[in-house]
């Protein structure tokens, strides 16, 4: 079958971890109940957070709007339950930082729907009213980025977009999000693509899909008309292909000059869960209030894919779900690039993309870090090329600047593949996180000094 010829071009390097998907790639998406509180933080995306226009005391309907866009690079925030606001404080997020959050006290006989908006026509509307309904549904990038989707779809001057893609790879161990919705919510990806493309101006749309998958690529196949401008590539599995460089590369053959973005060769890559979400909310004039995610690991009892409203707190899902006794380590997001839990009074986000649970008797111990022995591991598995290694001994020697400016570290991903592989177990993708805020920082402070002269 020609869908499953795979394309030659495929990215260099990358790992092949193990993908642990069995246990939930197979079970339907489920409606997560209604936590009886739920705890917003404003801060859910890159850029600018949504500020709160609603007062303590309020009584607020589902889907309505609670915390309003500040500028261009910002969305606002839409309220998951009918309810009343109980107070506006600073609450924990998944950084450690405190941050403003919004409490909603849910109306115990409420039947949680979600009001009617005014629908977004898609014959009638101009790509800037797409862009802009995009923006005020408040949707995100659901693969765990939470960079504004309207920001990302804004074609720059001098700029076009040739291809769509959507990034249906996931190629992130344990999480079968994306796979259950490309299953279930065929109509809200091609609805979705609809809106897109007319934003956009592609002229075809690719759905990539790796071949762990292969279910999912054969019902979205069947789905596309002939002579459509749509059509599904499958694509061997390997980690990360799920980031759009390298997915660009193994679809197109093309590679994203460093420091570059994808249209600058002529692409824009959504997610395919971001992509459903716009074909199910703006026909609705909708703002998102909730997002499929995967629970699972060895620690979780009911294992699953669930749609969980957004701000619903940790510690109600992992109430309601179970966990082992020897419960040890709690990720949000995947294993590899997720983030390790150290408060379970944190709530799901918009770029919540799944919760993965560990045991002791599973988890990565920590074990002892040994000097680099230069064995070249981390050079083969990094899939941009760079030079981990080198960049691992200038972290430890605080060469941030030339780390920057001589071996690209601006352009490292954070997808962990070098310190999967690393046998003296250093890690590298911490010191490379840190390096990337360190440089940050220096070059906003430098820019501010030059602005005040």
């Amino acid at each position: 079958m020609e869908l499953f010829n795979f394309y030659k071009n495929t990215f260099k390097h990358g790992i092949h971890p193990p993908e642990h998907k069995n246990e939930t790639n197979g079970l339907p998406i489920r409606q997560f109940p209604f936590s009886p509180l739920i705890i917003l933080p404003t801060v859910q995306h890159i850029g600018v957070p949504s500020k709160v226009i609603v007062r303590e005391g309020q009584e607020v309907v589902r889907g309505q709007l609670i915390a309003e866009s500040v500028g261009y690079v910002s969305v606002p925030l839409h309220s998951p339950i009918s309810g009343l606001i109980k107070k506006i404080v600073n609450v924990p997020s998944i950084s450690g930082k405190m941050v403003p959050g919004i409490h909603i006290e849910a109306f115990p006989s409420s039947g949680q729907e979600a009001i009617e908006g005014i629908p977004v026509d898609l014959d009638a509307s101009t790509p800037e009213e797409i862009l802009k309904a995009i923006q005020d549904a408040g949707i995100v990038g659901l693969g765990g980025a939470a960079f504004p989707t309207h920001v990302k779809l804004k074609i720059p001057e001098g700029k076009k977009c040739d291809v769509l893609i959507l990034n249906g790879i996931e190629c992130e161990p344990f999480l079968t999000t994306d796979h259950r919705v490309m299953l279930e919510q065929a109509e809200d990806i091609f609805t979705g693509i609809k809106y897109l493309m007319k934003a956009t101006g592609a002229k075809e749309t690719i759905i990539g899909i790796e071949a762990n998958k292969k279910d999912a690529a054969n019902y979205l196949s069947s789905k596309i008309q002939k002579g459509s401008p749509i059509k599904v590539k499958v694509v061997p599995v390997k980690y990360p292909q799920g980031s759009e460089k390298m997915l660009i590369t193994s679809l197109l053959g093309l590679e994203v000059p460093s420091g570059g973005l994808p249209i600058d060769v002529n692409a824009v890559v959504v997610n395919i869960a971001t992509t459903a979400e716009i074909g199910r909310l703006l026909p609705h004039g909708q703002g998102i209030q909730e997002r499929v995610i995967t629970i699972t690991g060895p620690g979780i009892k009911k294992k699953g894919n669930y749609r969980i409203p957004i701000g619903t707190p940790l510690r109600y899902v992992l109430d309601y779900v179970g966990v082992e006794k020897n419960m040890s380590e709690v990720y949000m997001g995947g294993p590899m690039m997720g983030v390790a839990v150290s408060n379970l009074d944190i709530s799901i986000v918009k770029g919540t993309s799944g919760i993965v649970v560990f045991t002791e008797e599973t988890v990565n111990k920590t074990e002892n870090i040994y000097p680099c022995i230069k064995c070249g591991a981390c050079v083969d598995a990094c899939p941009i090329s760079l030079n981990p290694s080198k960049l691992g001994i200038l972290a430890k020697f605080e060469a941030y600047d030339l780390m920057a400016e001589e071996f690209n570290l601006m352009d490292c991903f954070e997808c962990g593949s070098c310190s999967y592989v690393c046998p003296s177990h250093i890690p590298l993708v911490q010191y490379f996180r840190l390096s990337k805020s360190i440089v940050r920082k220096r070059n906003s402070n430098n820019k501010n000094a030059v602005h005040a002269k």
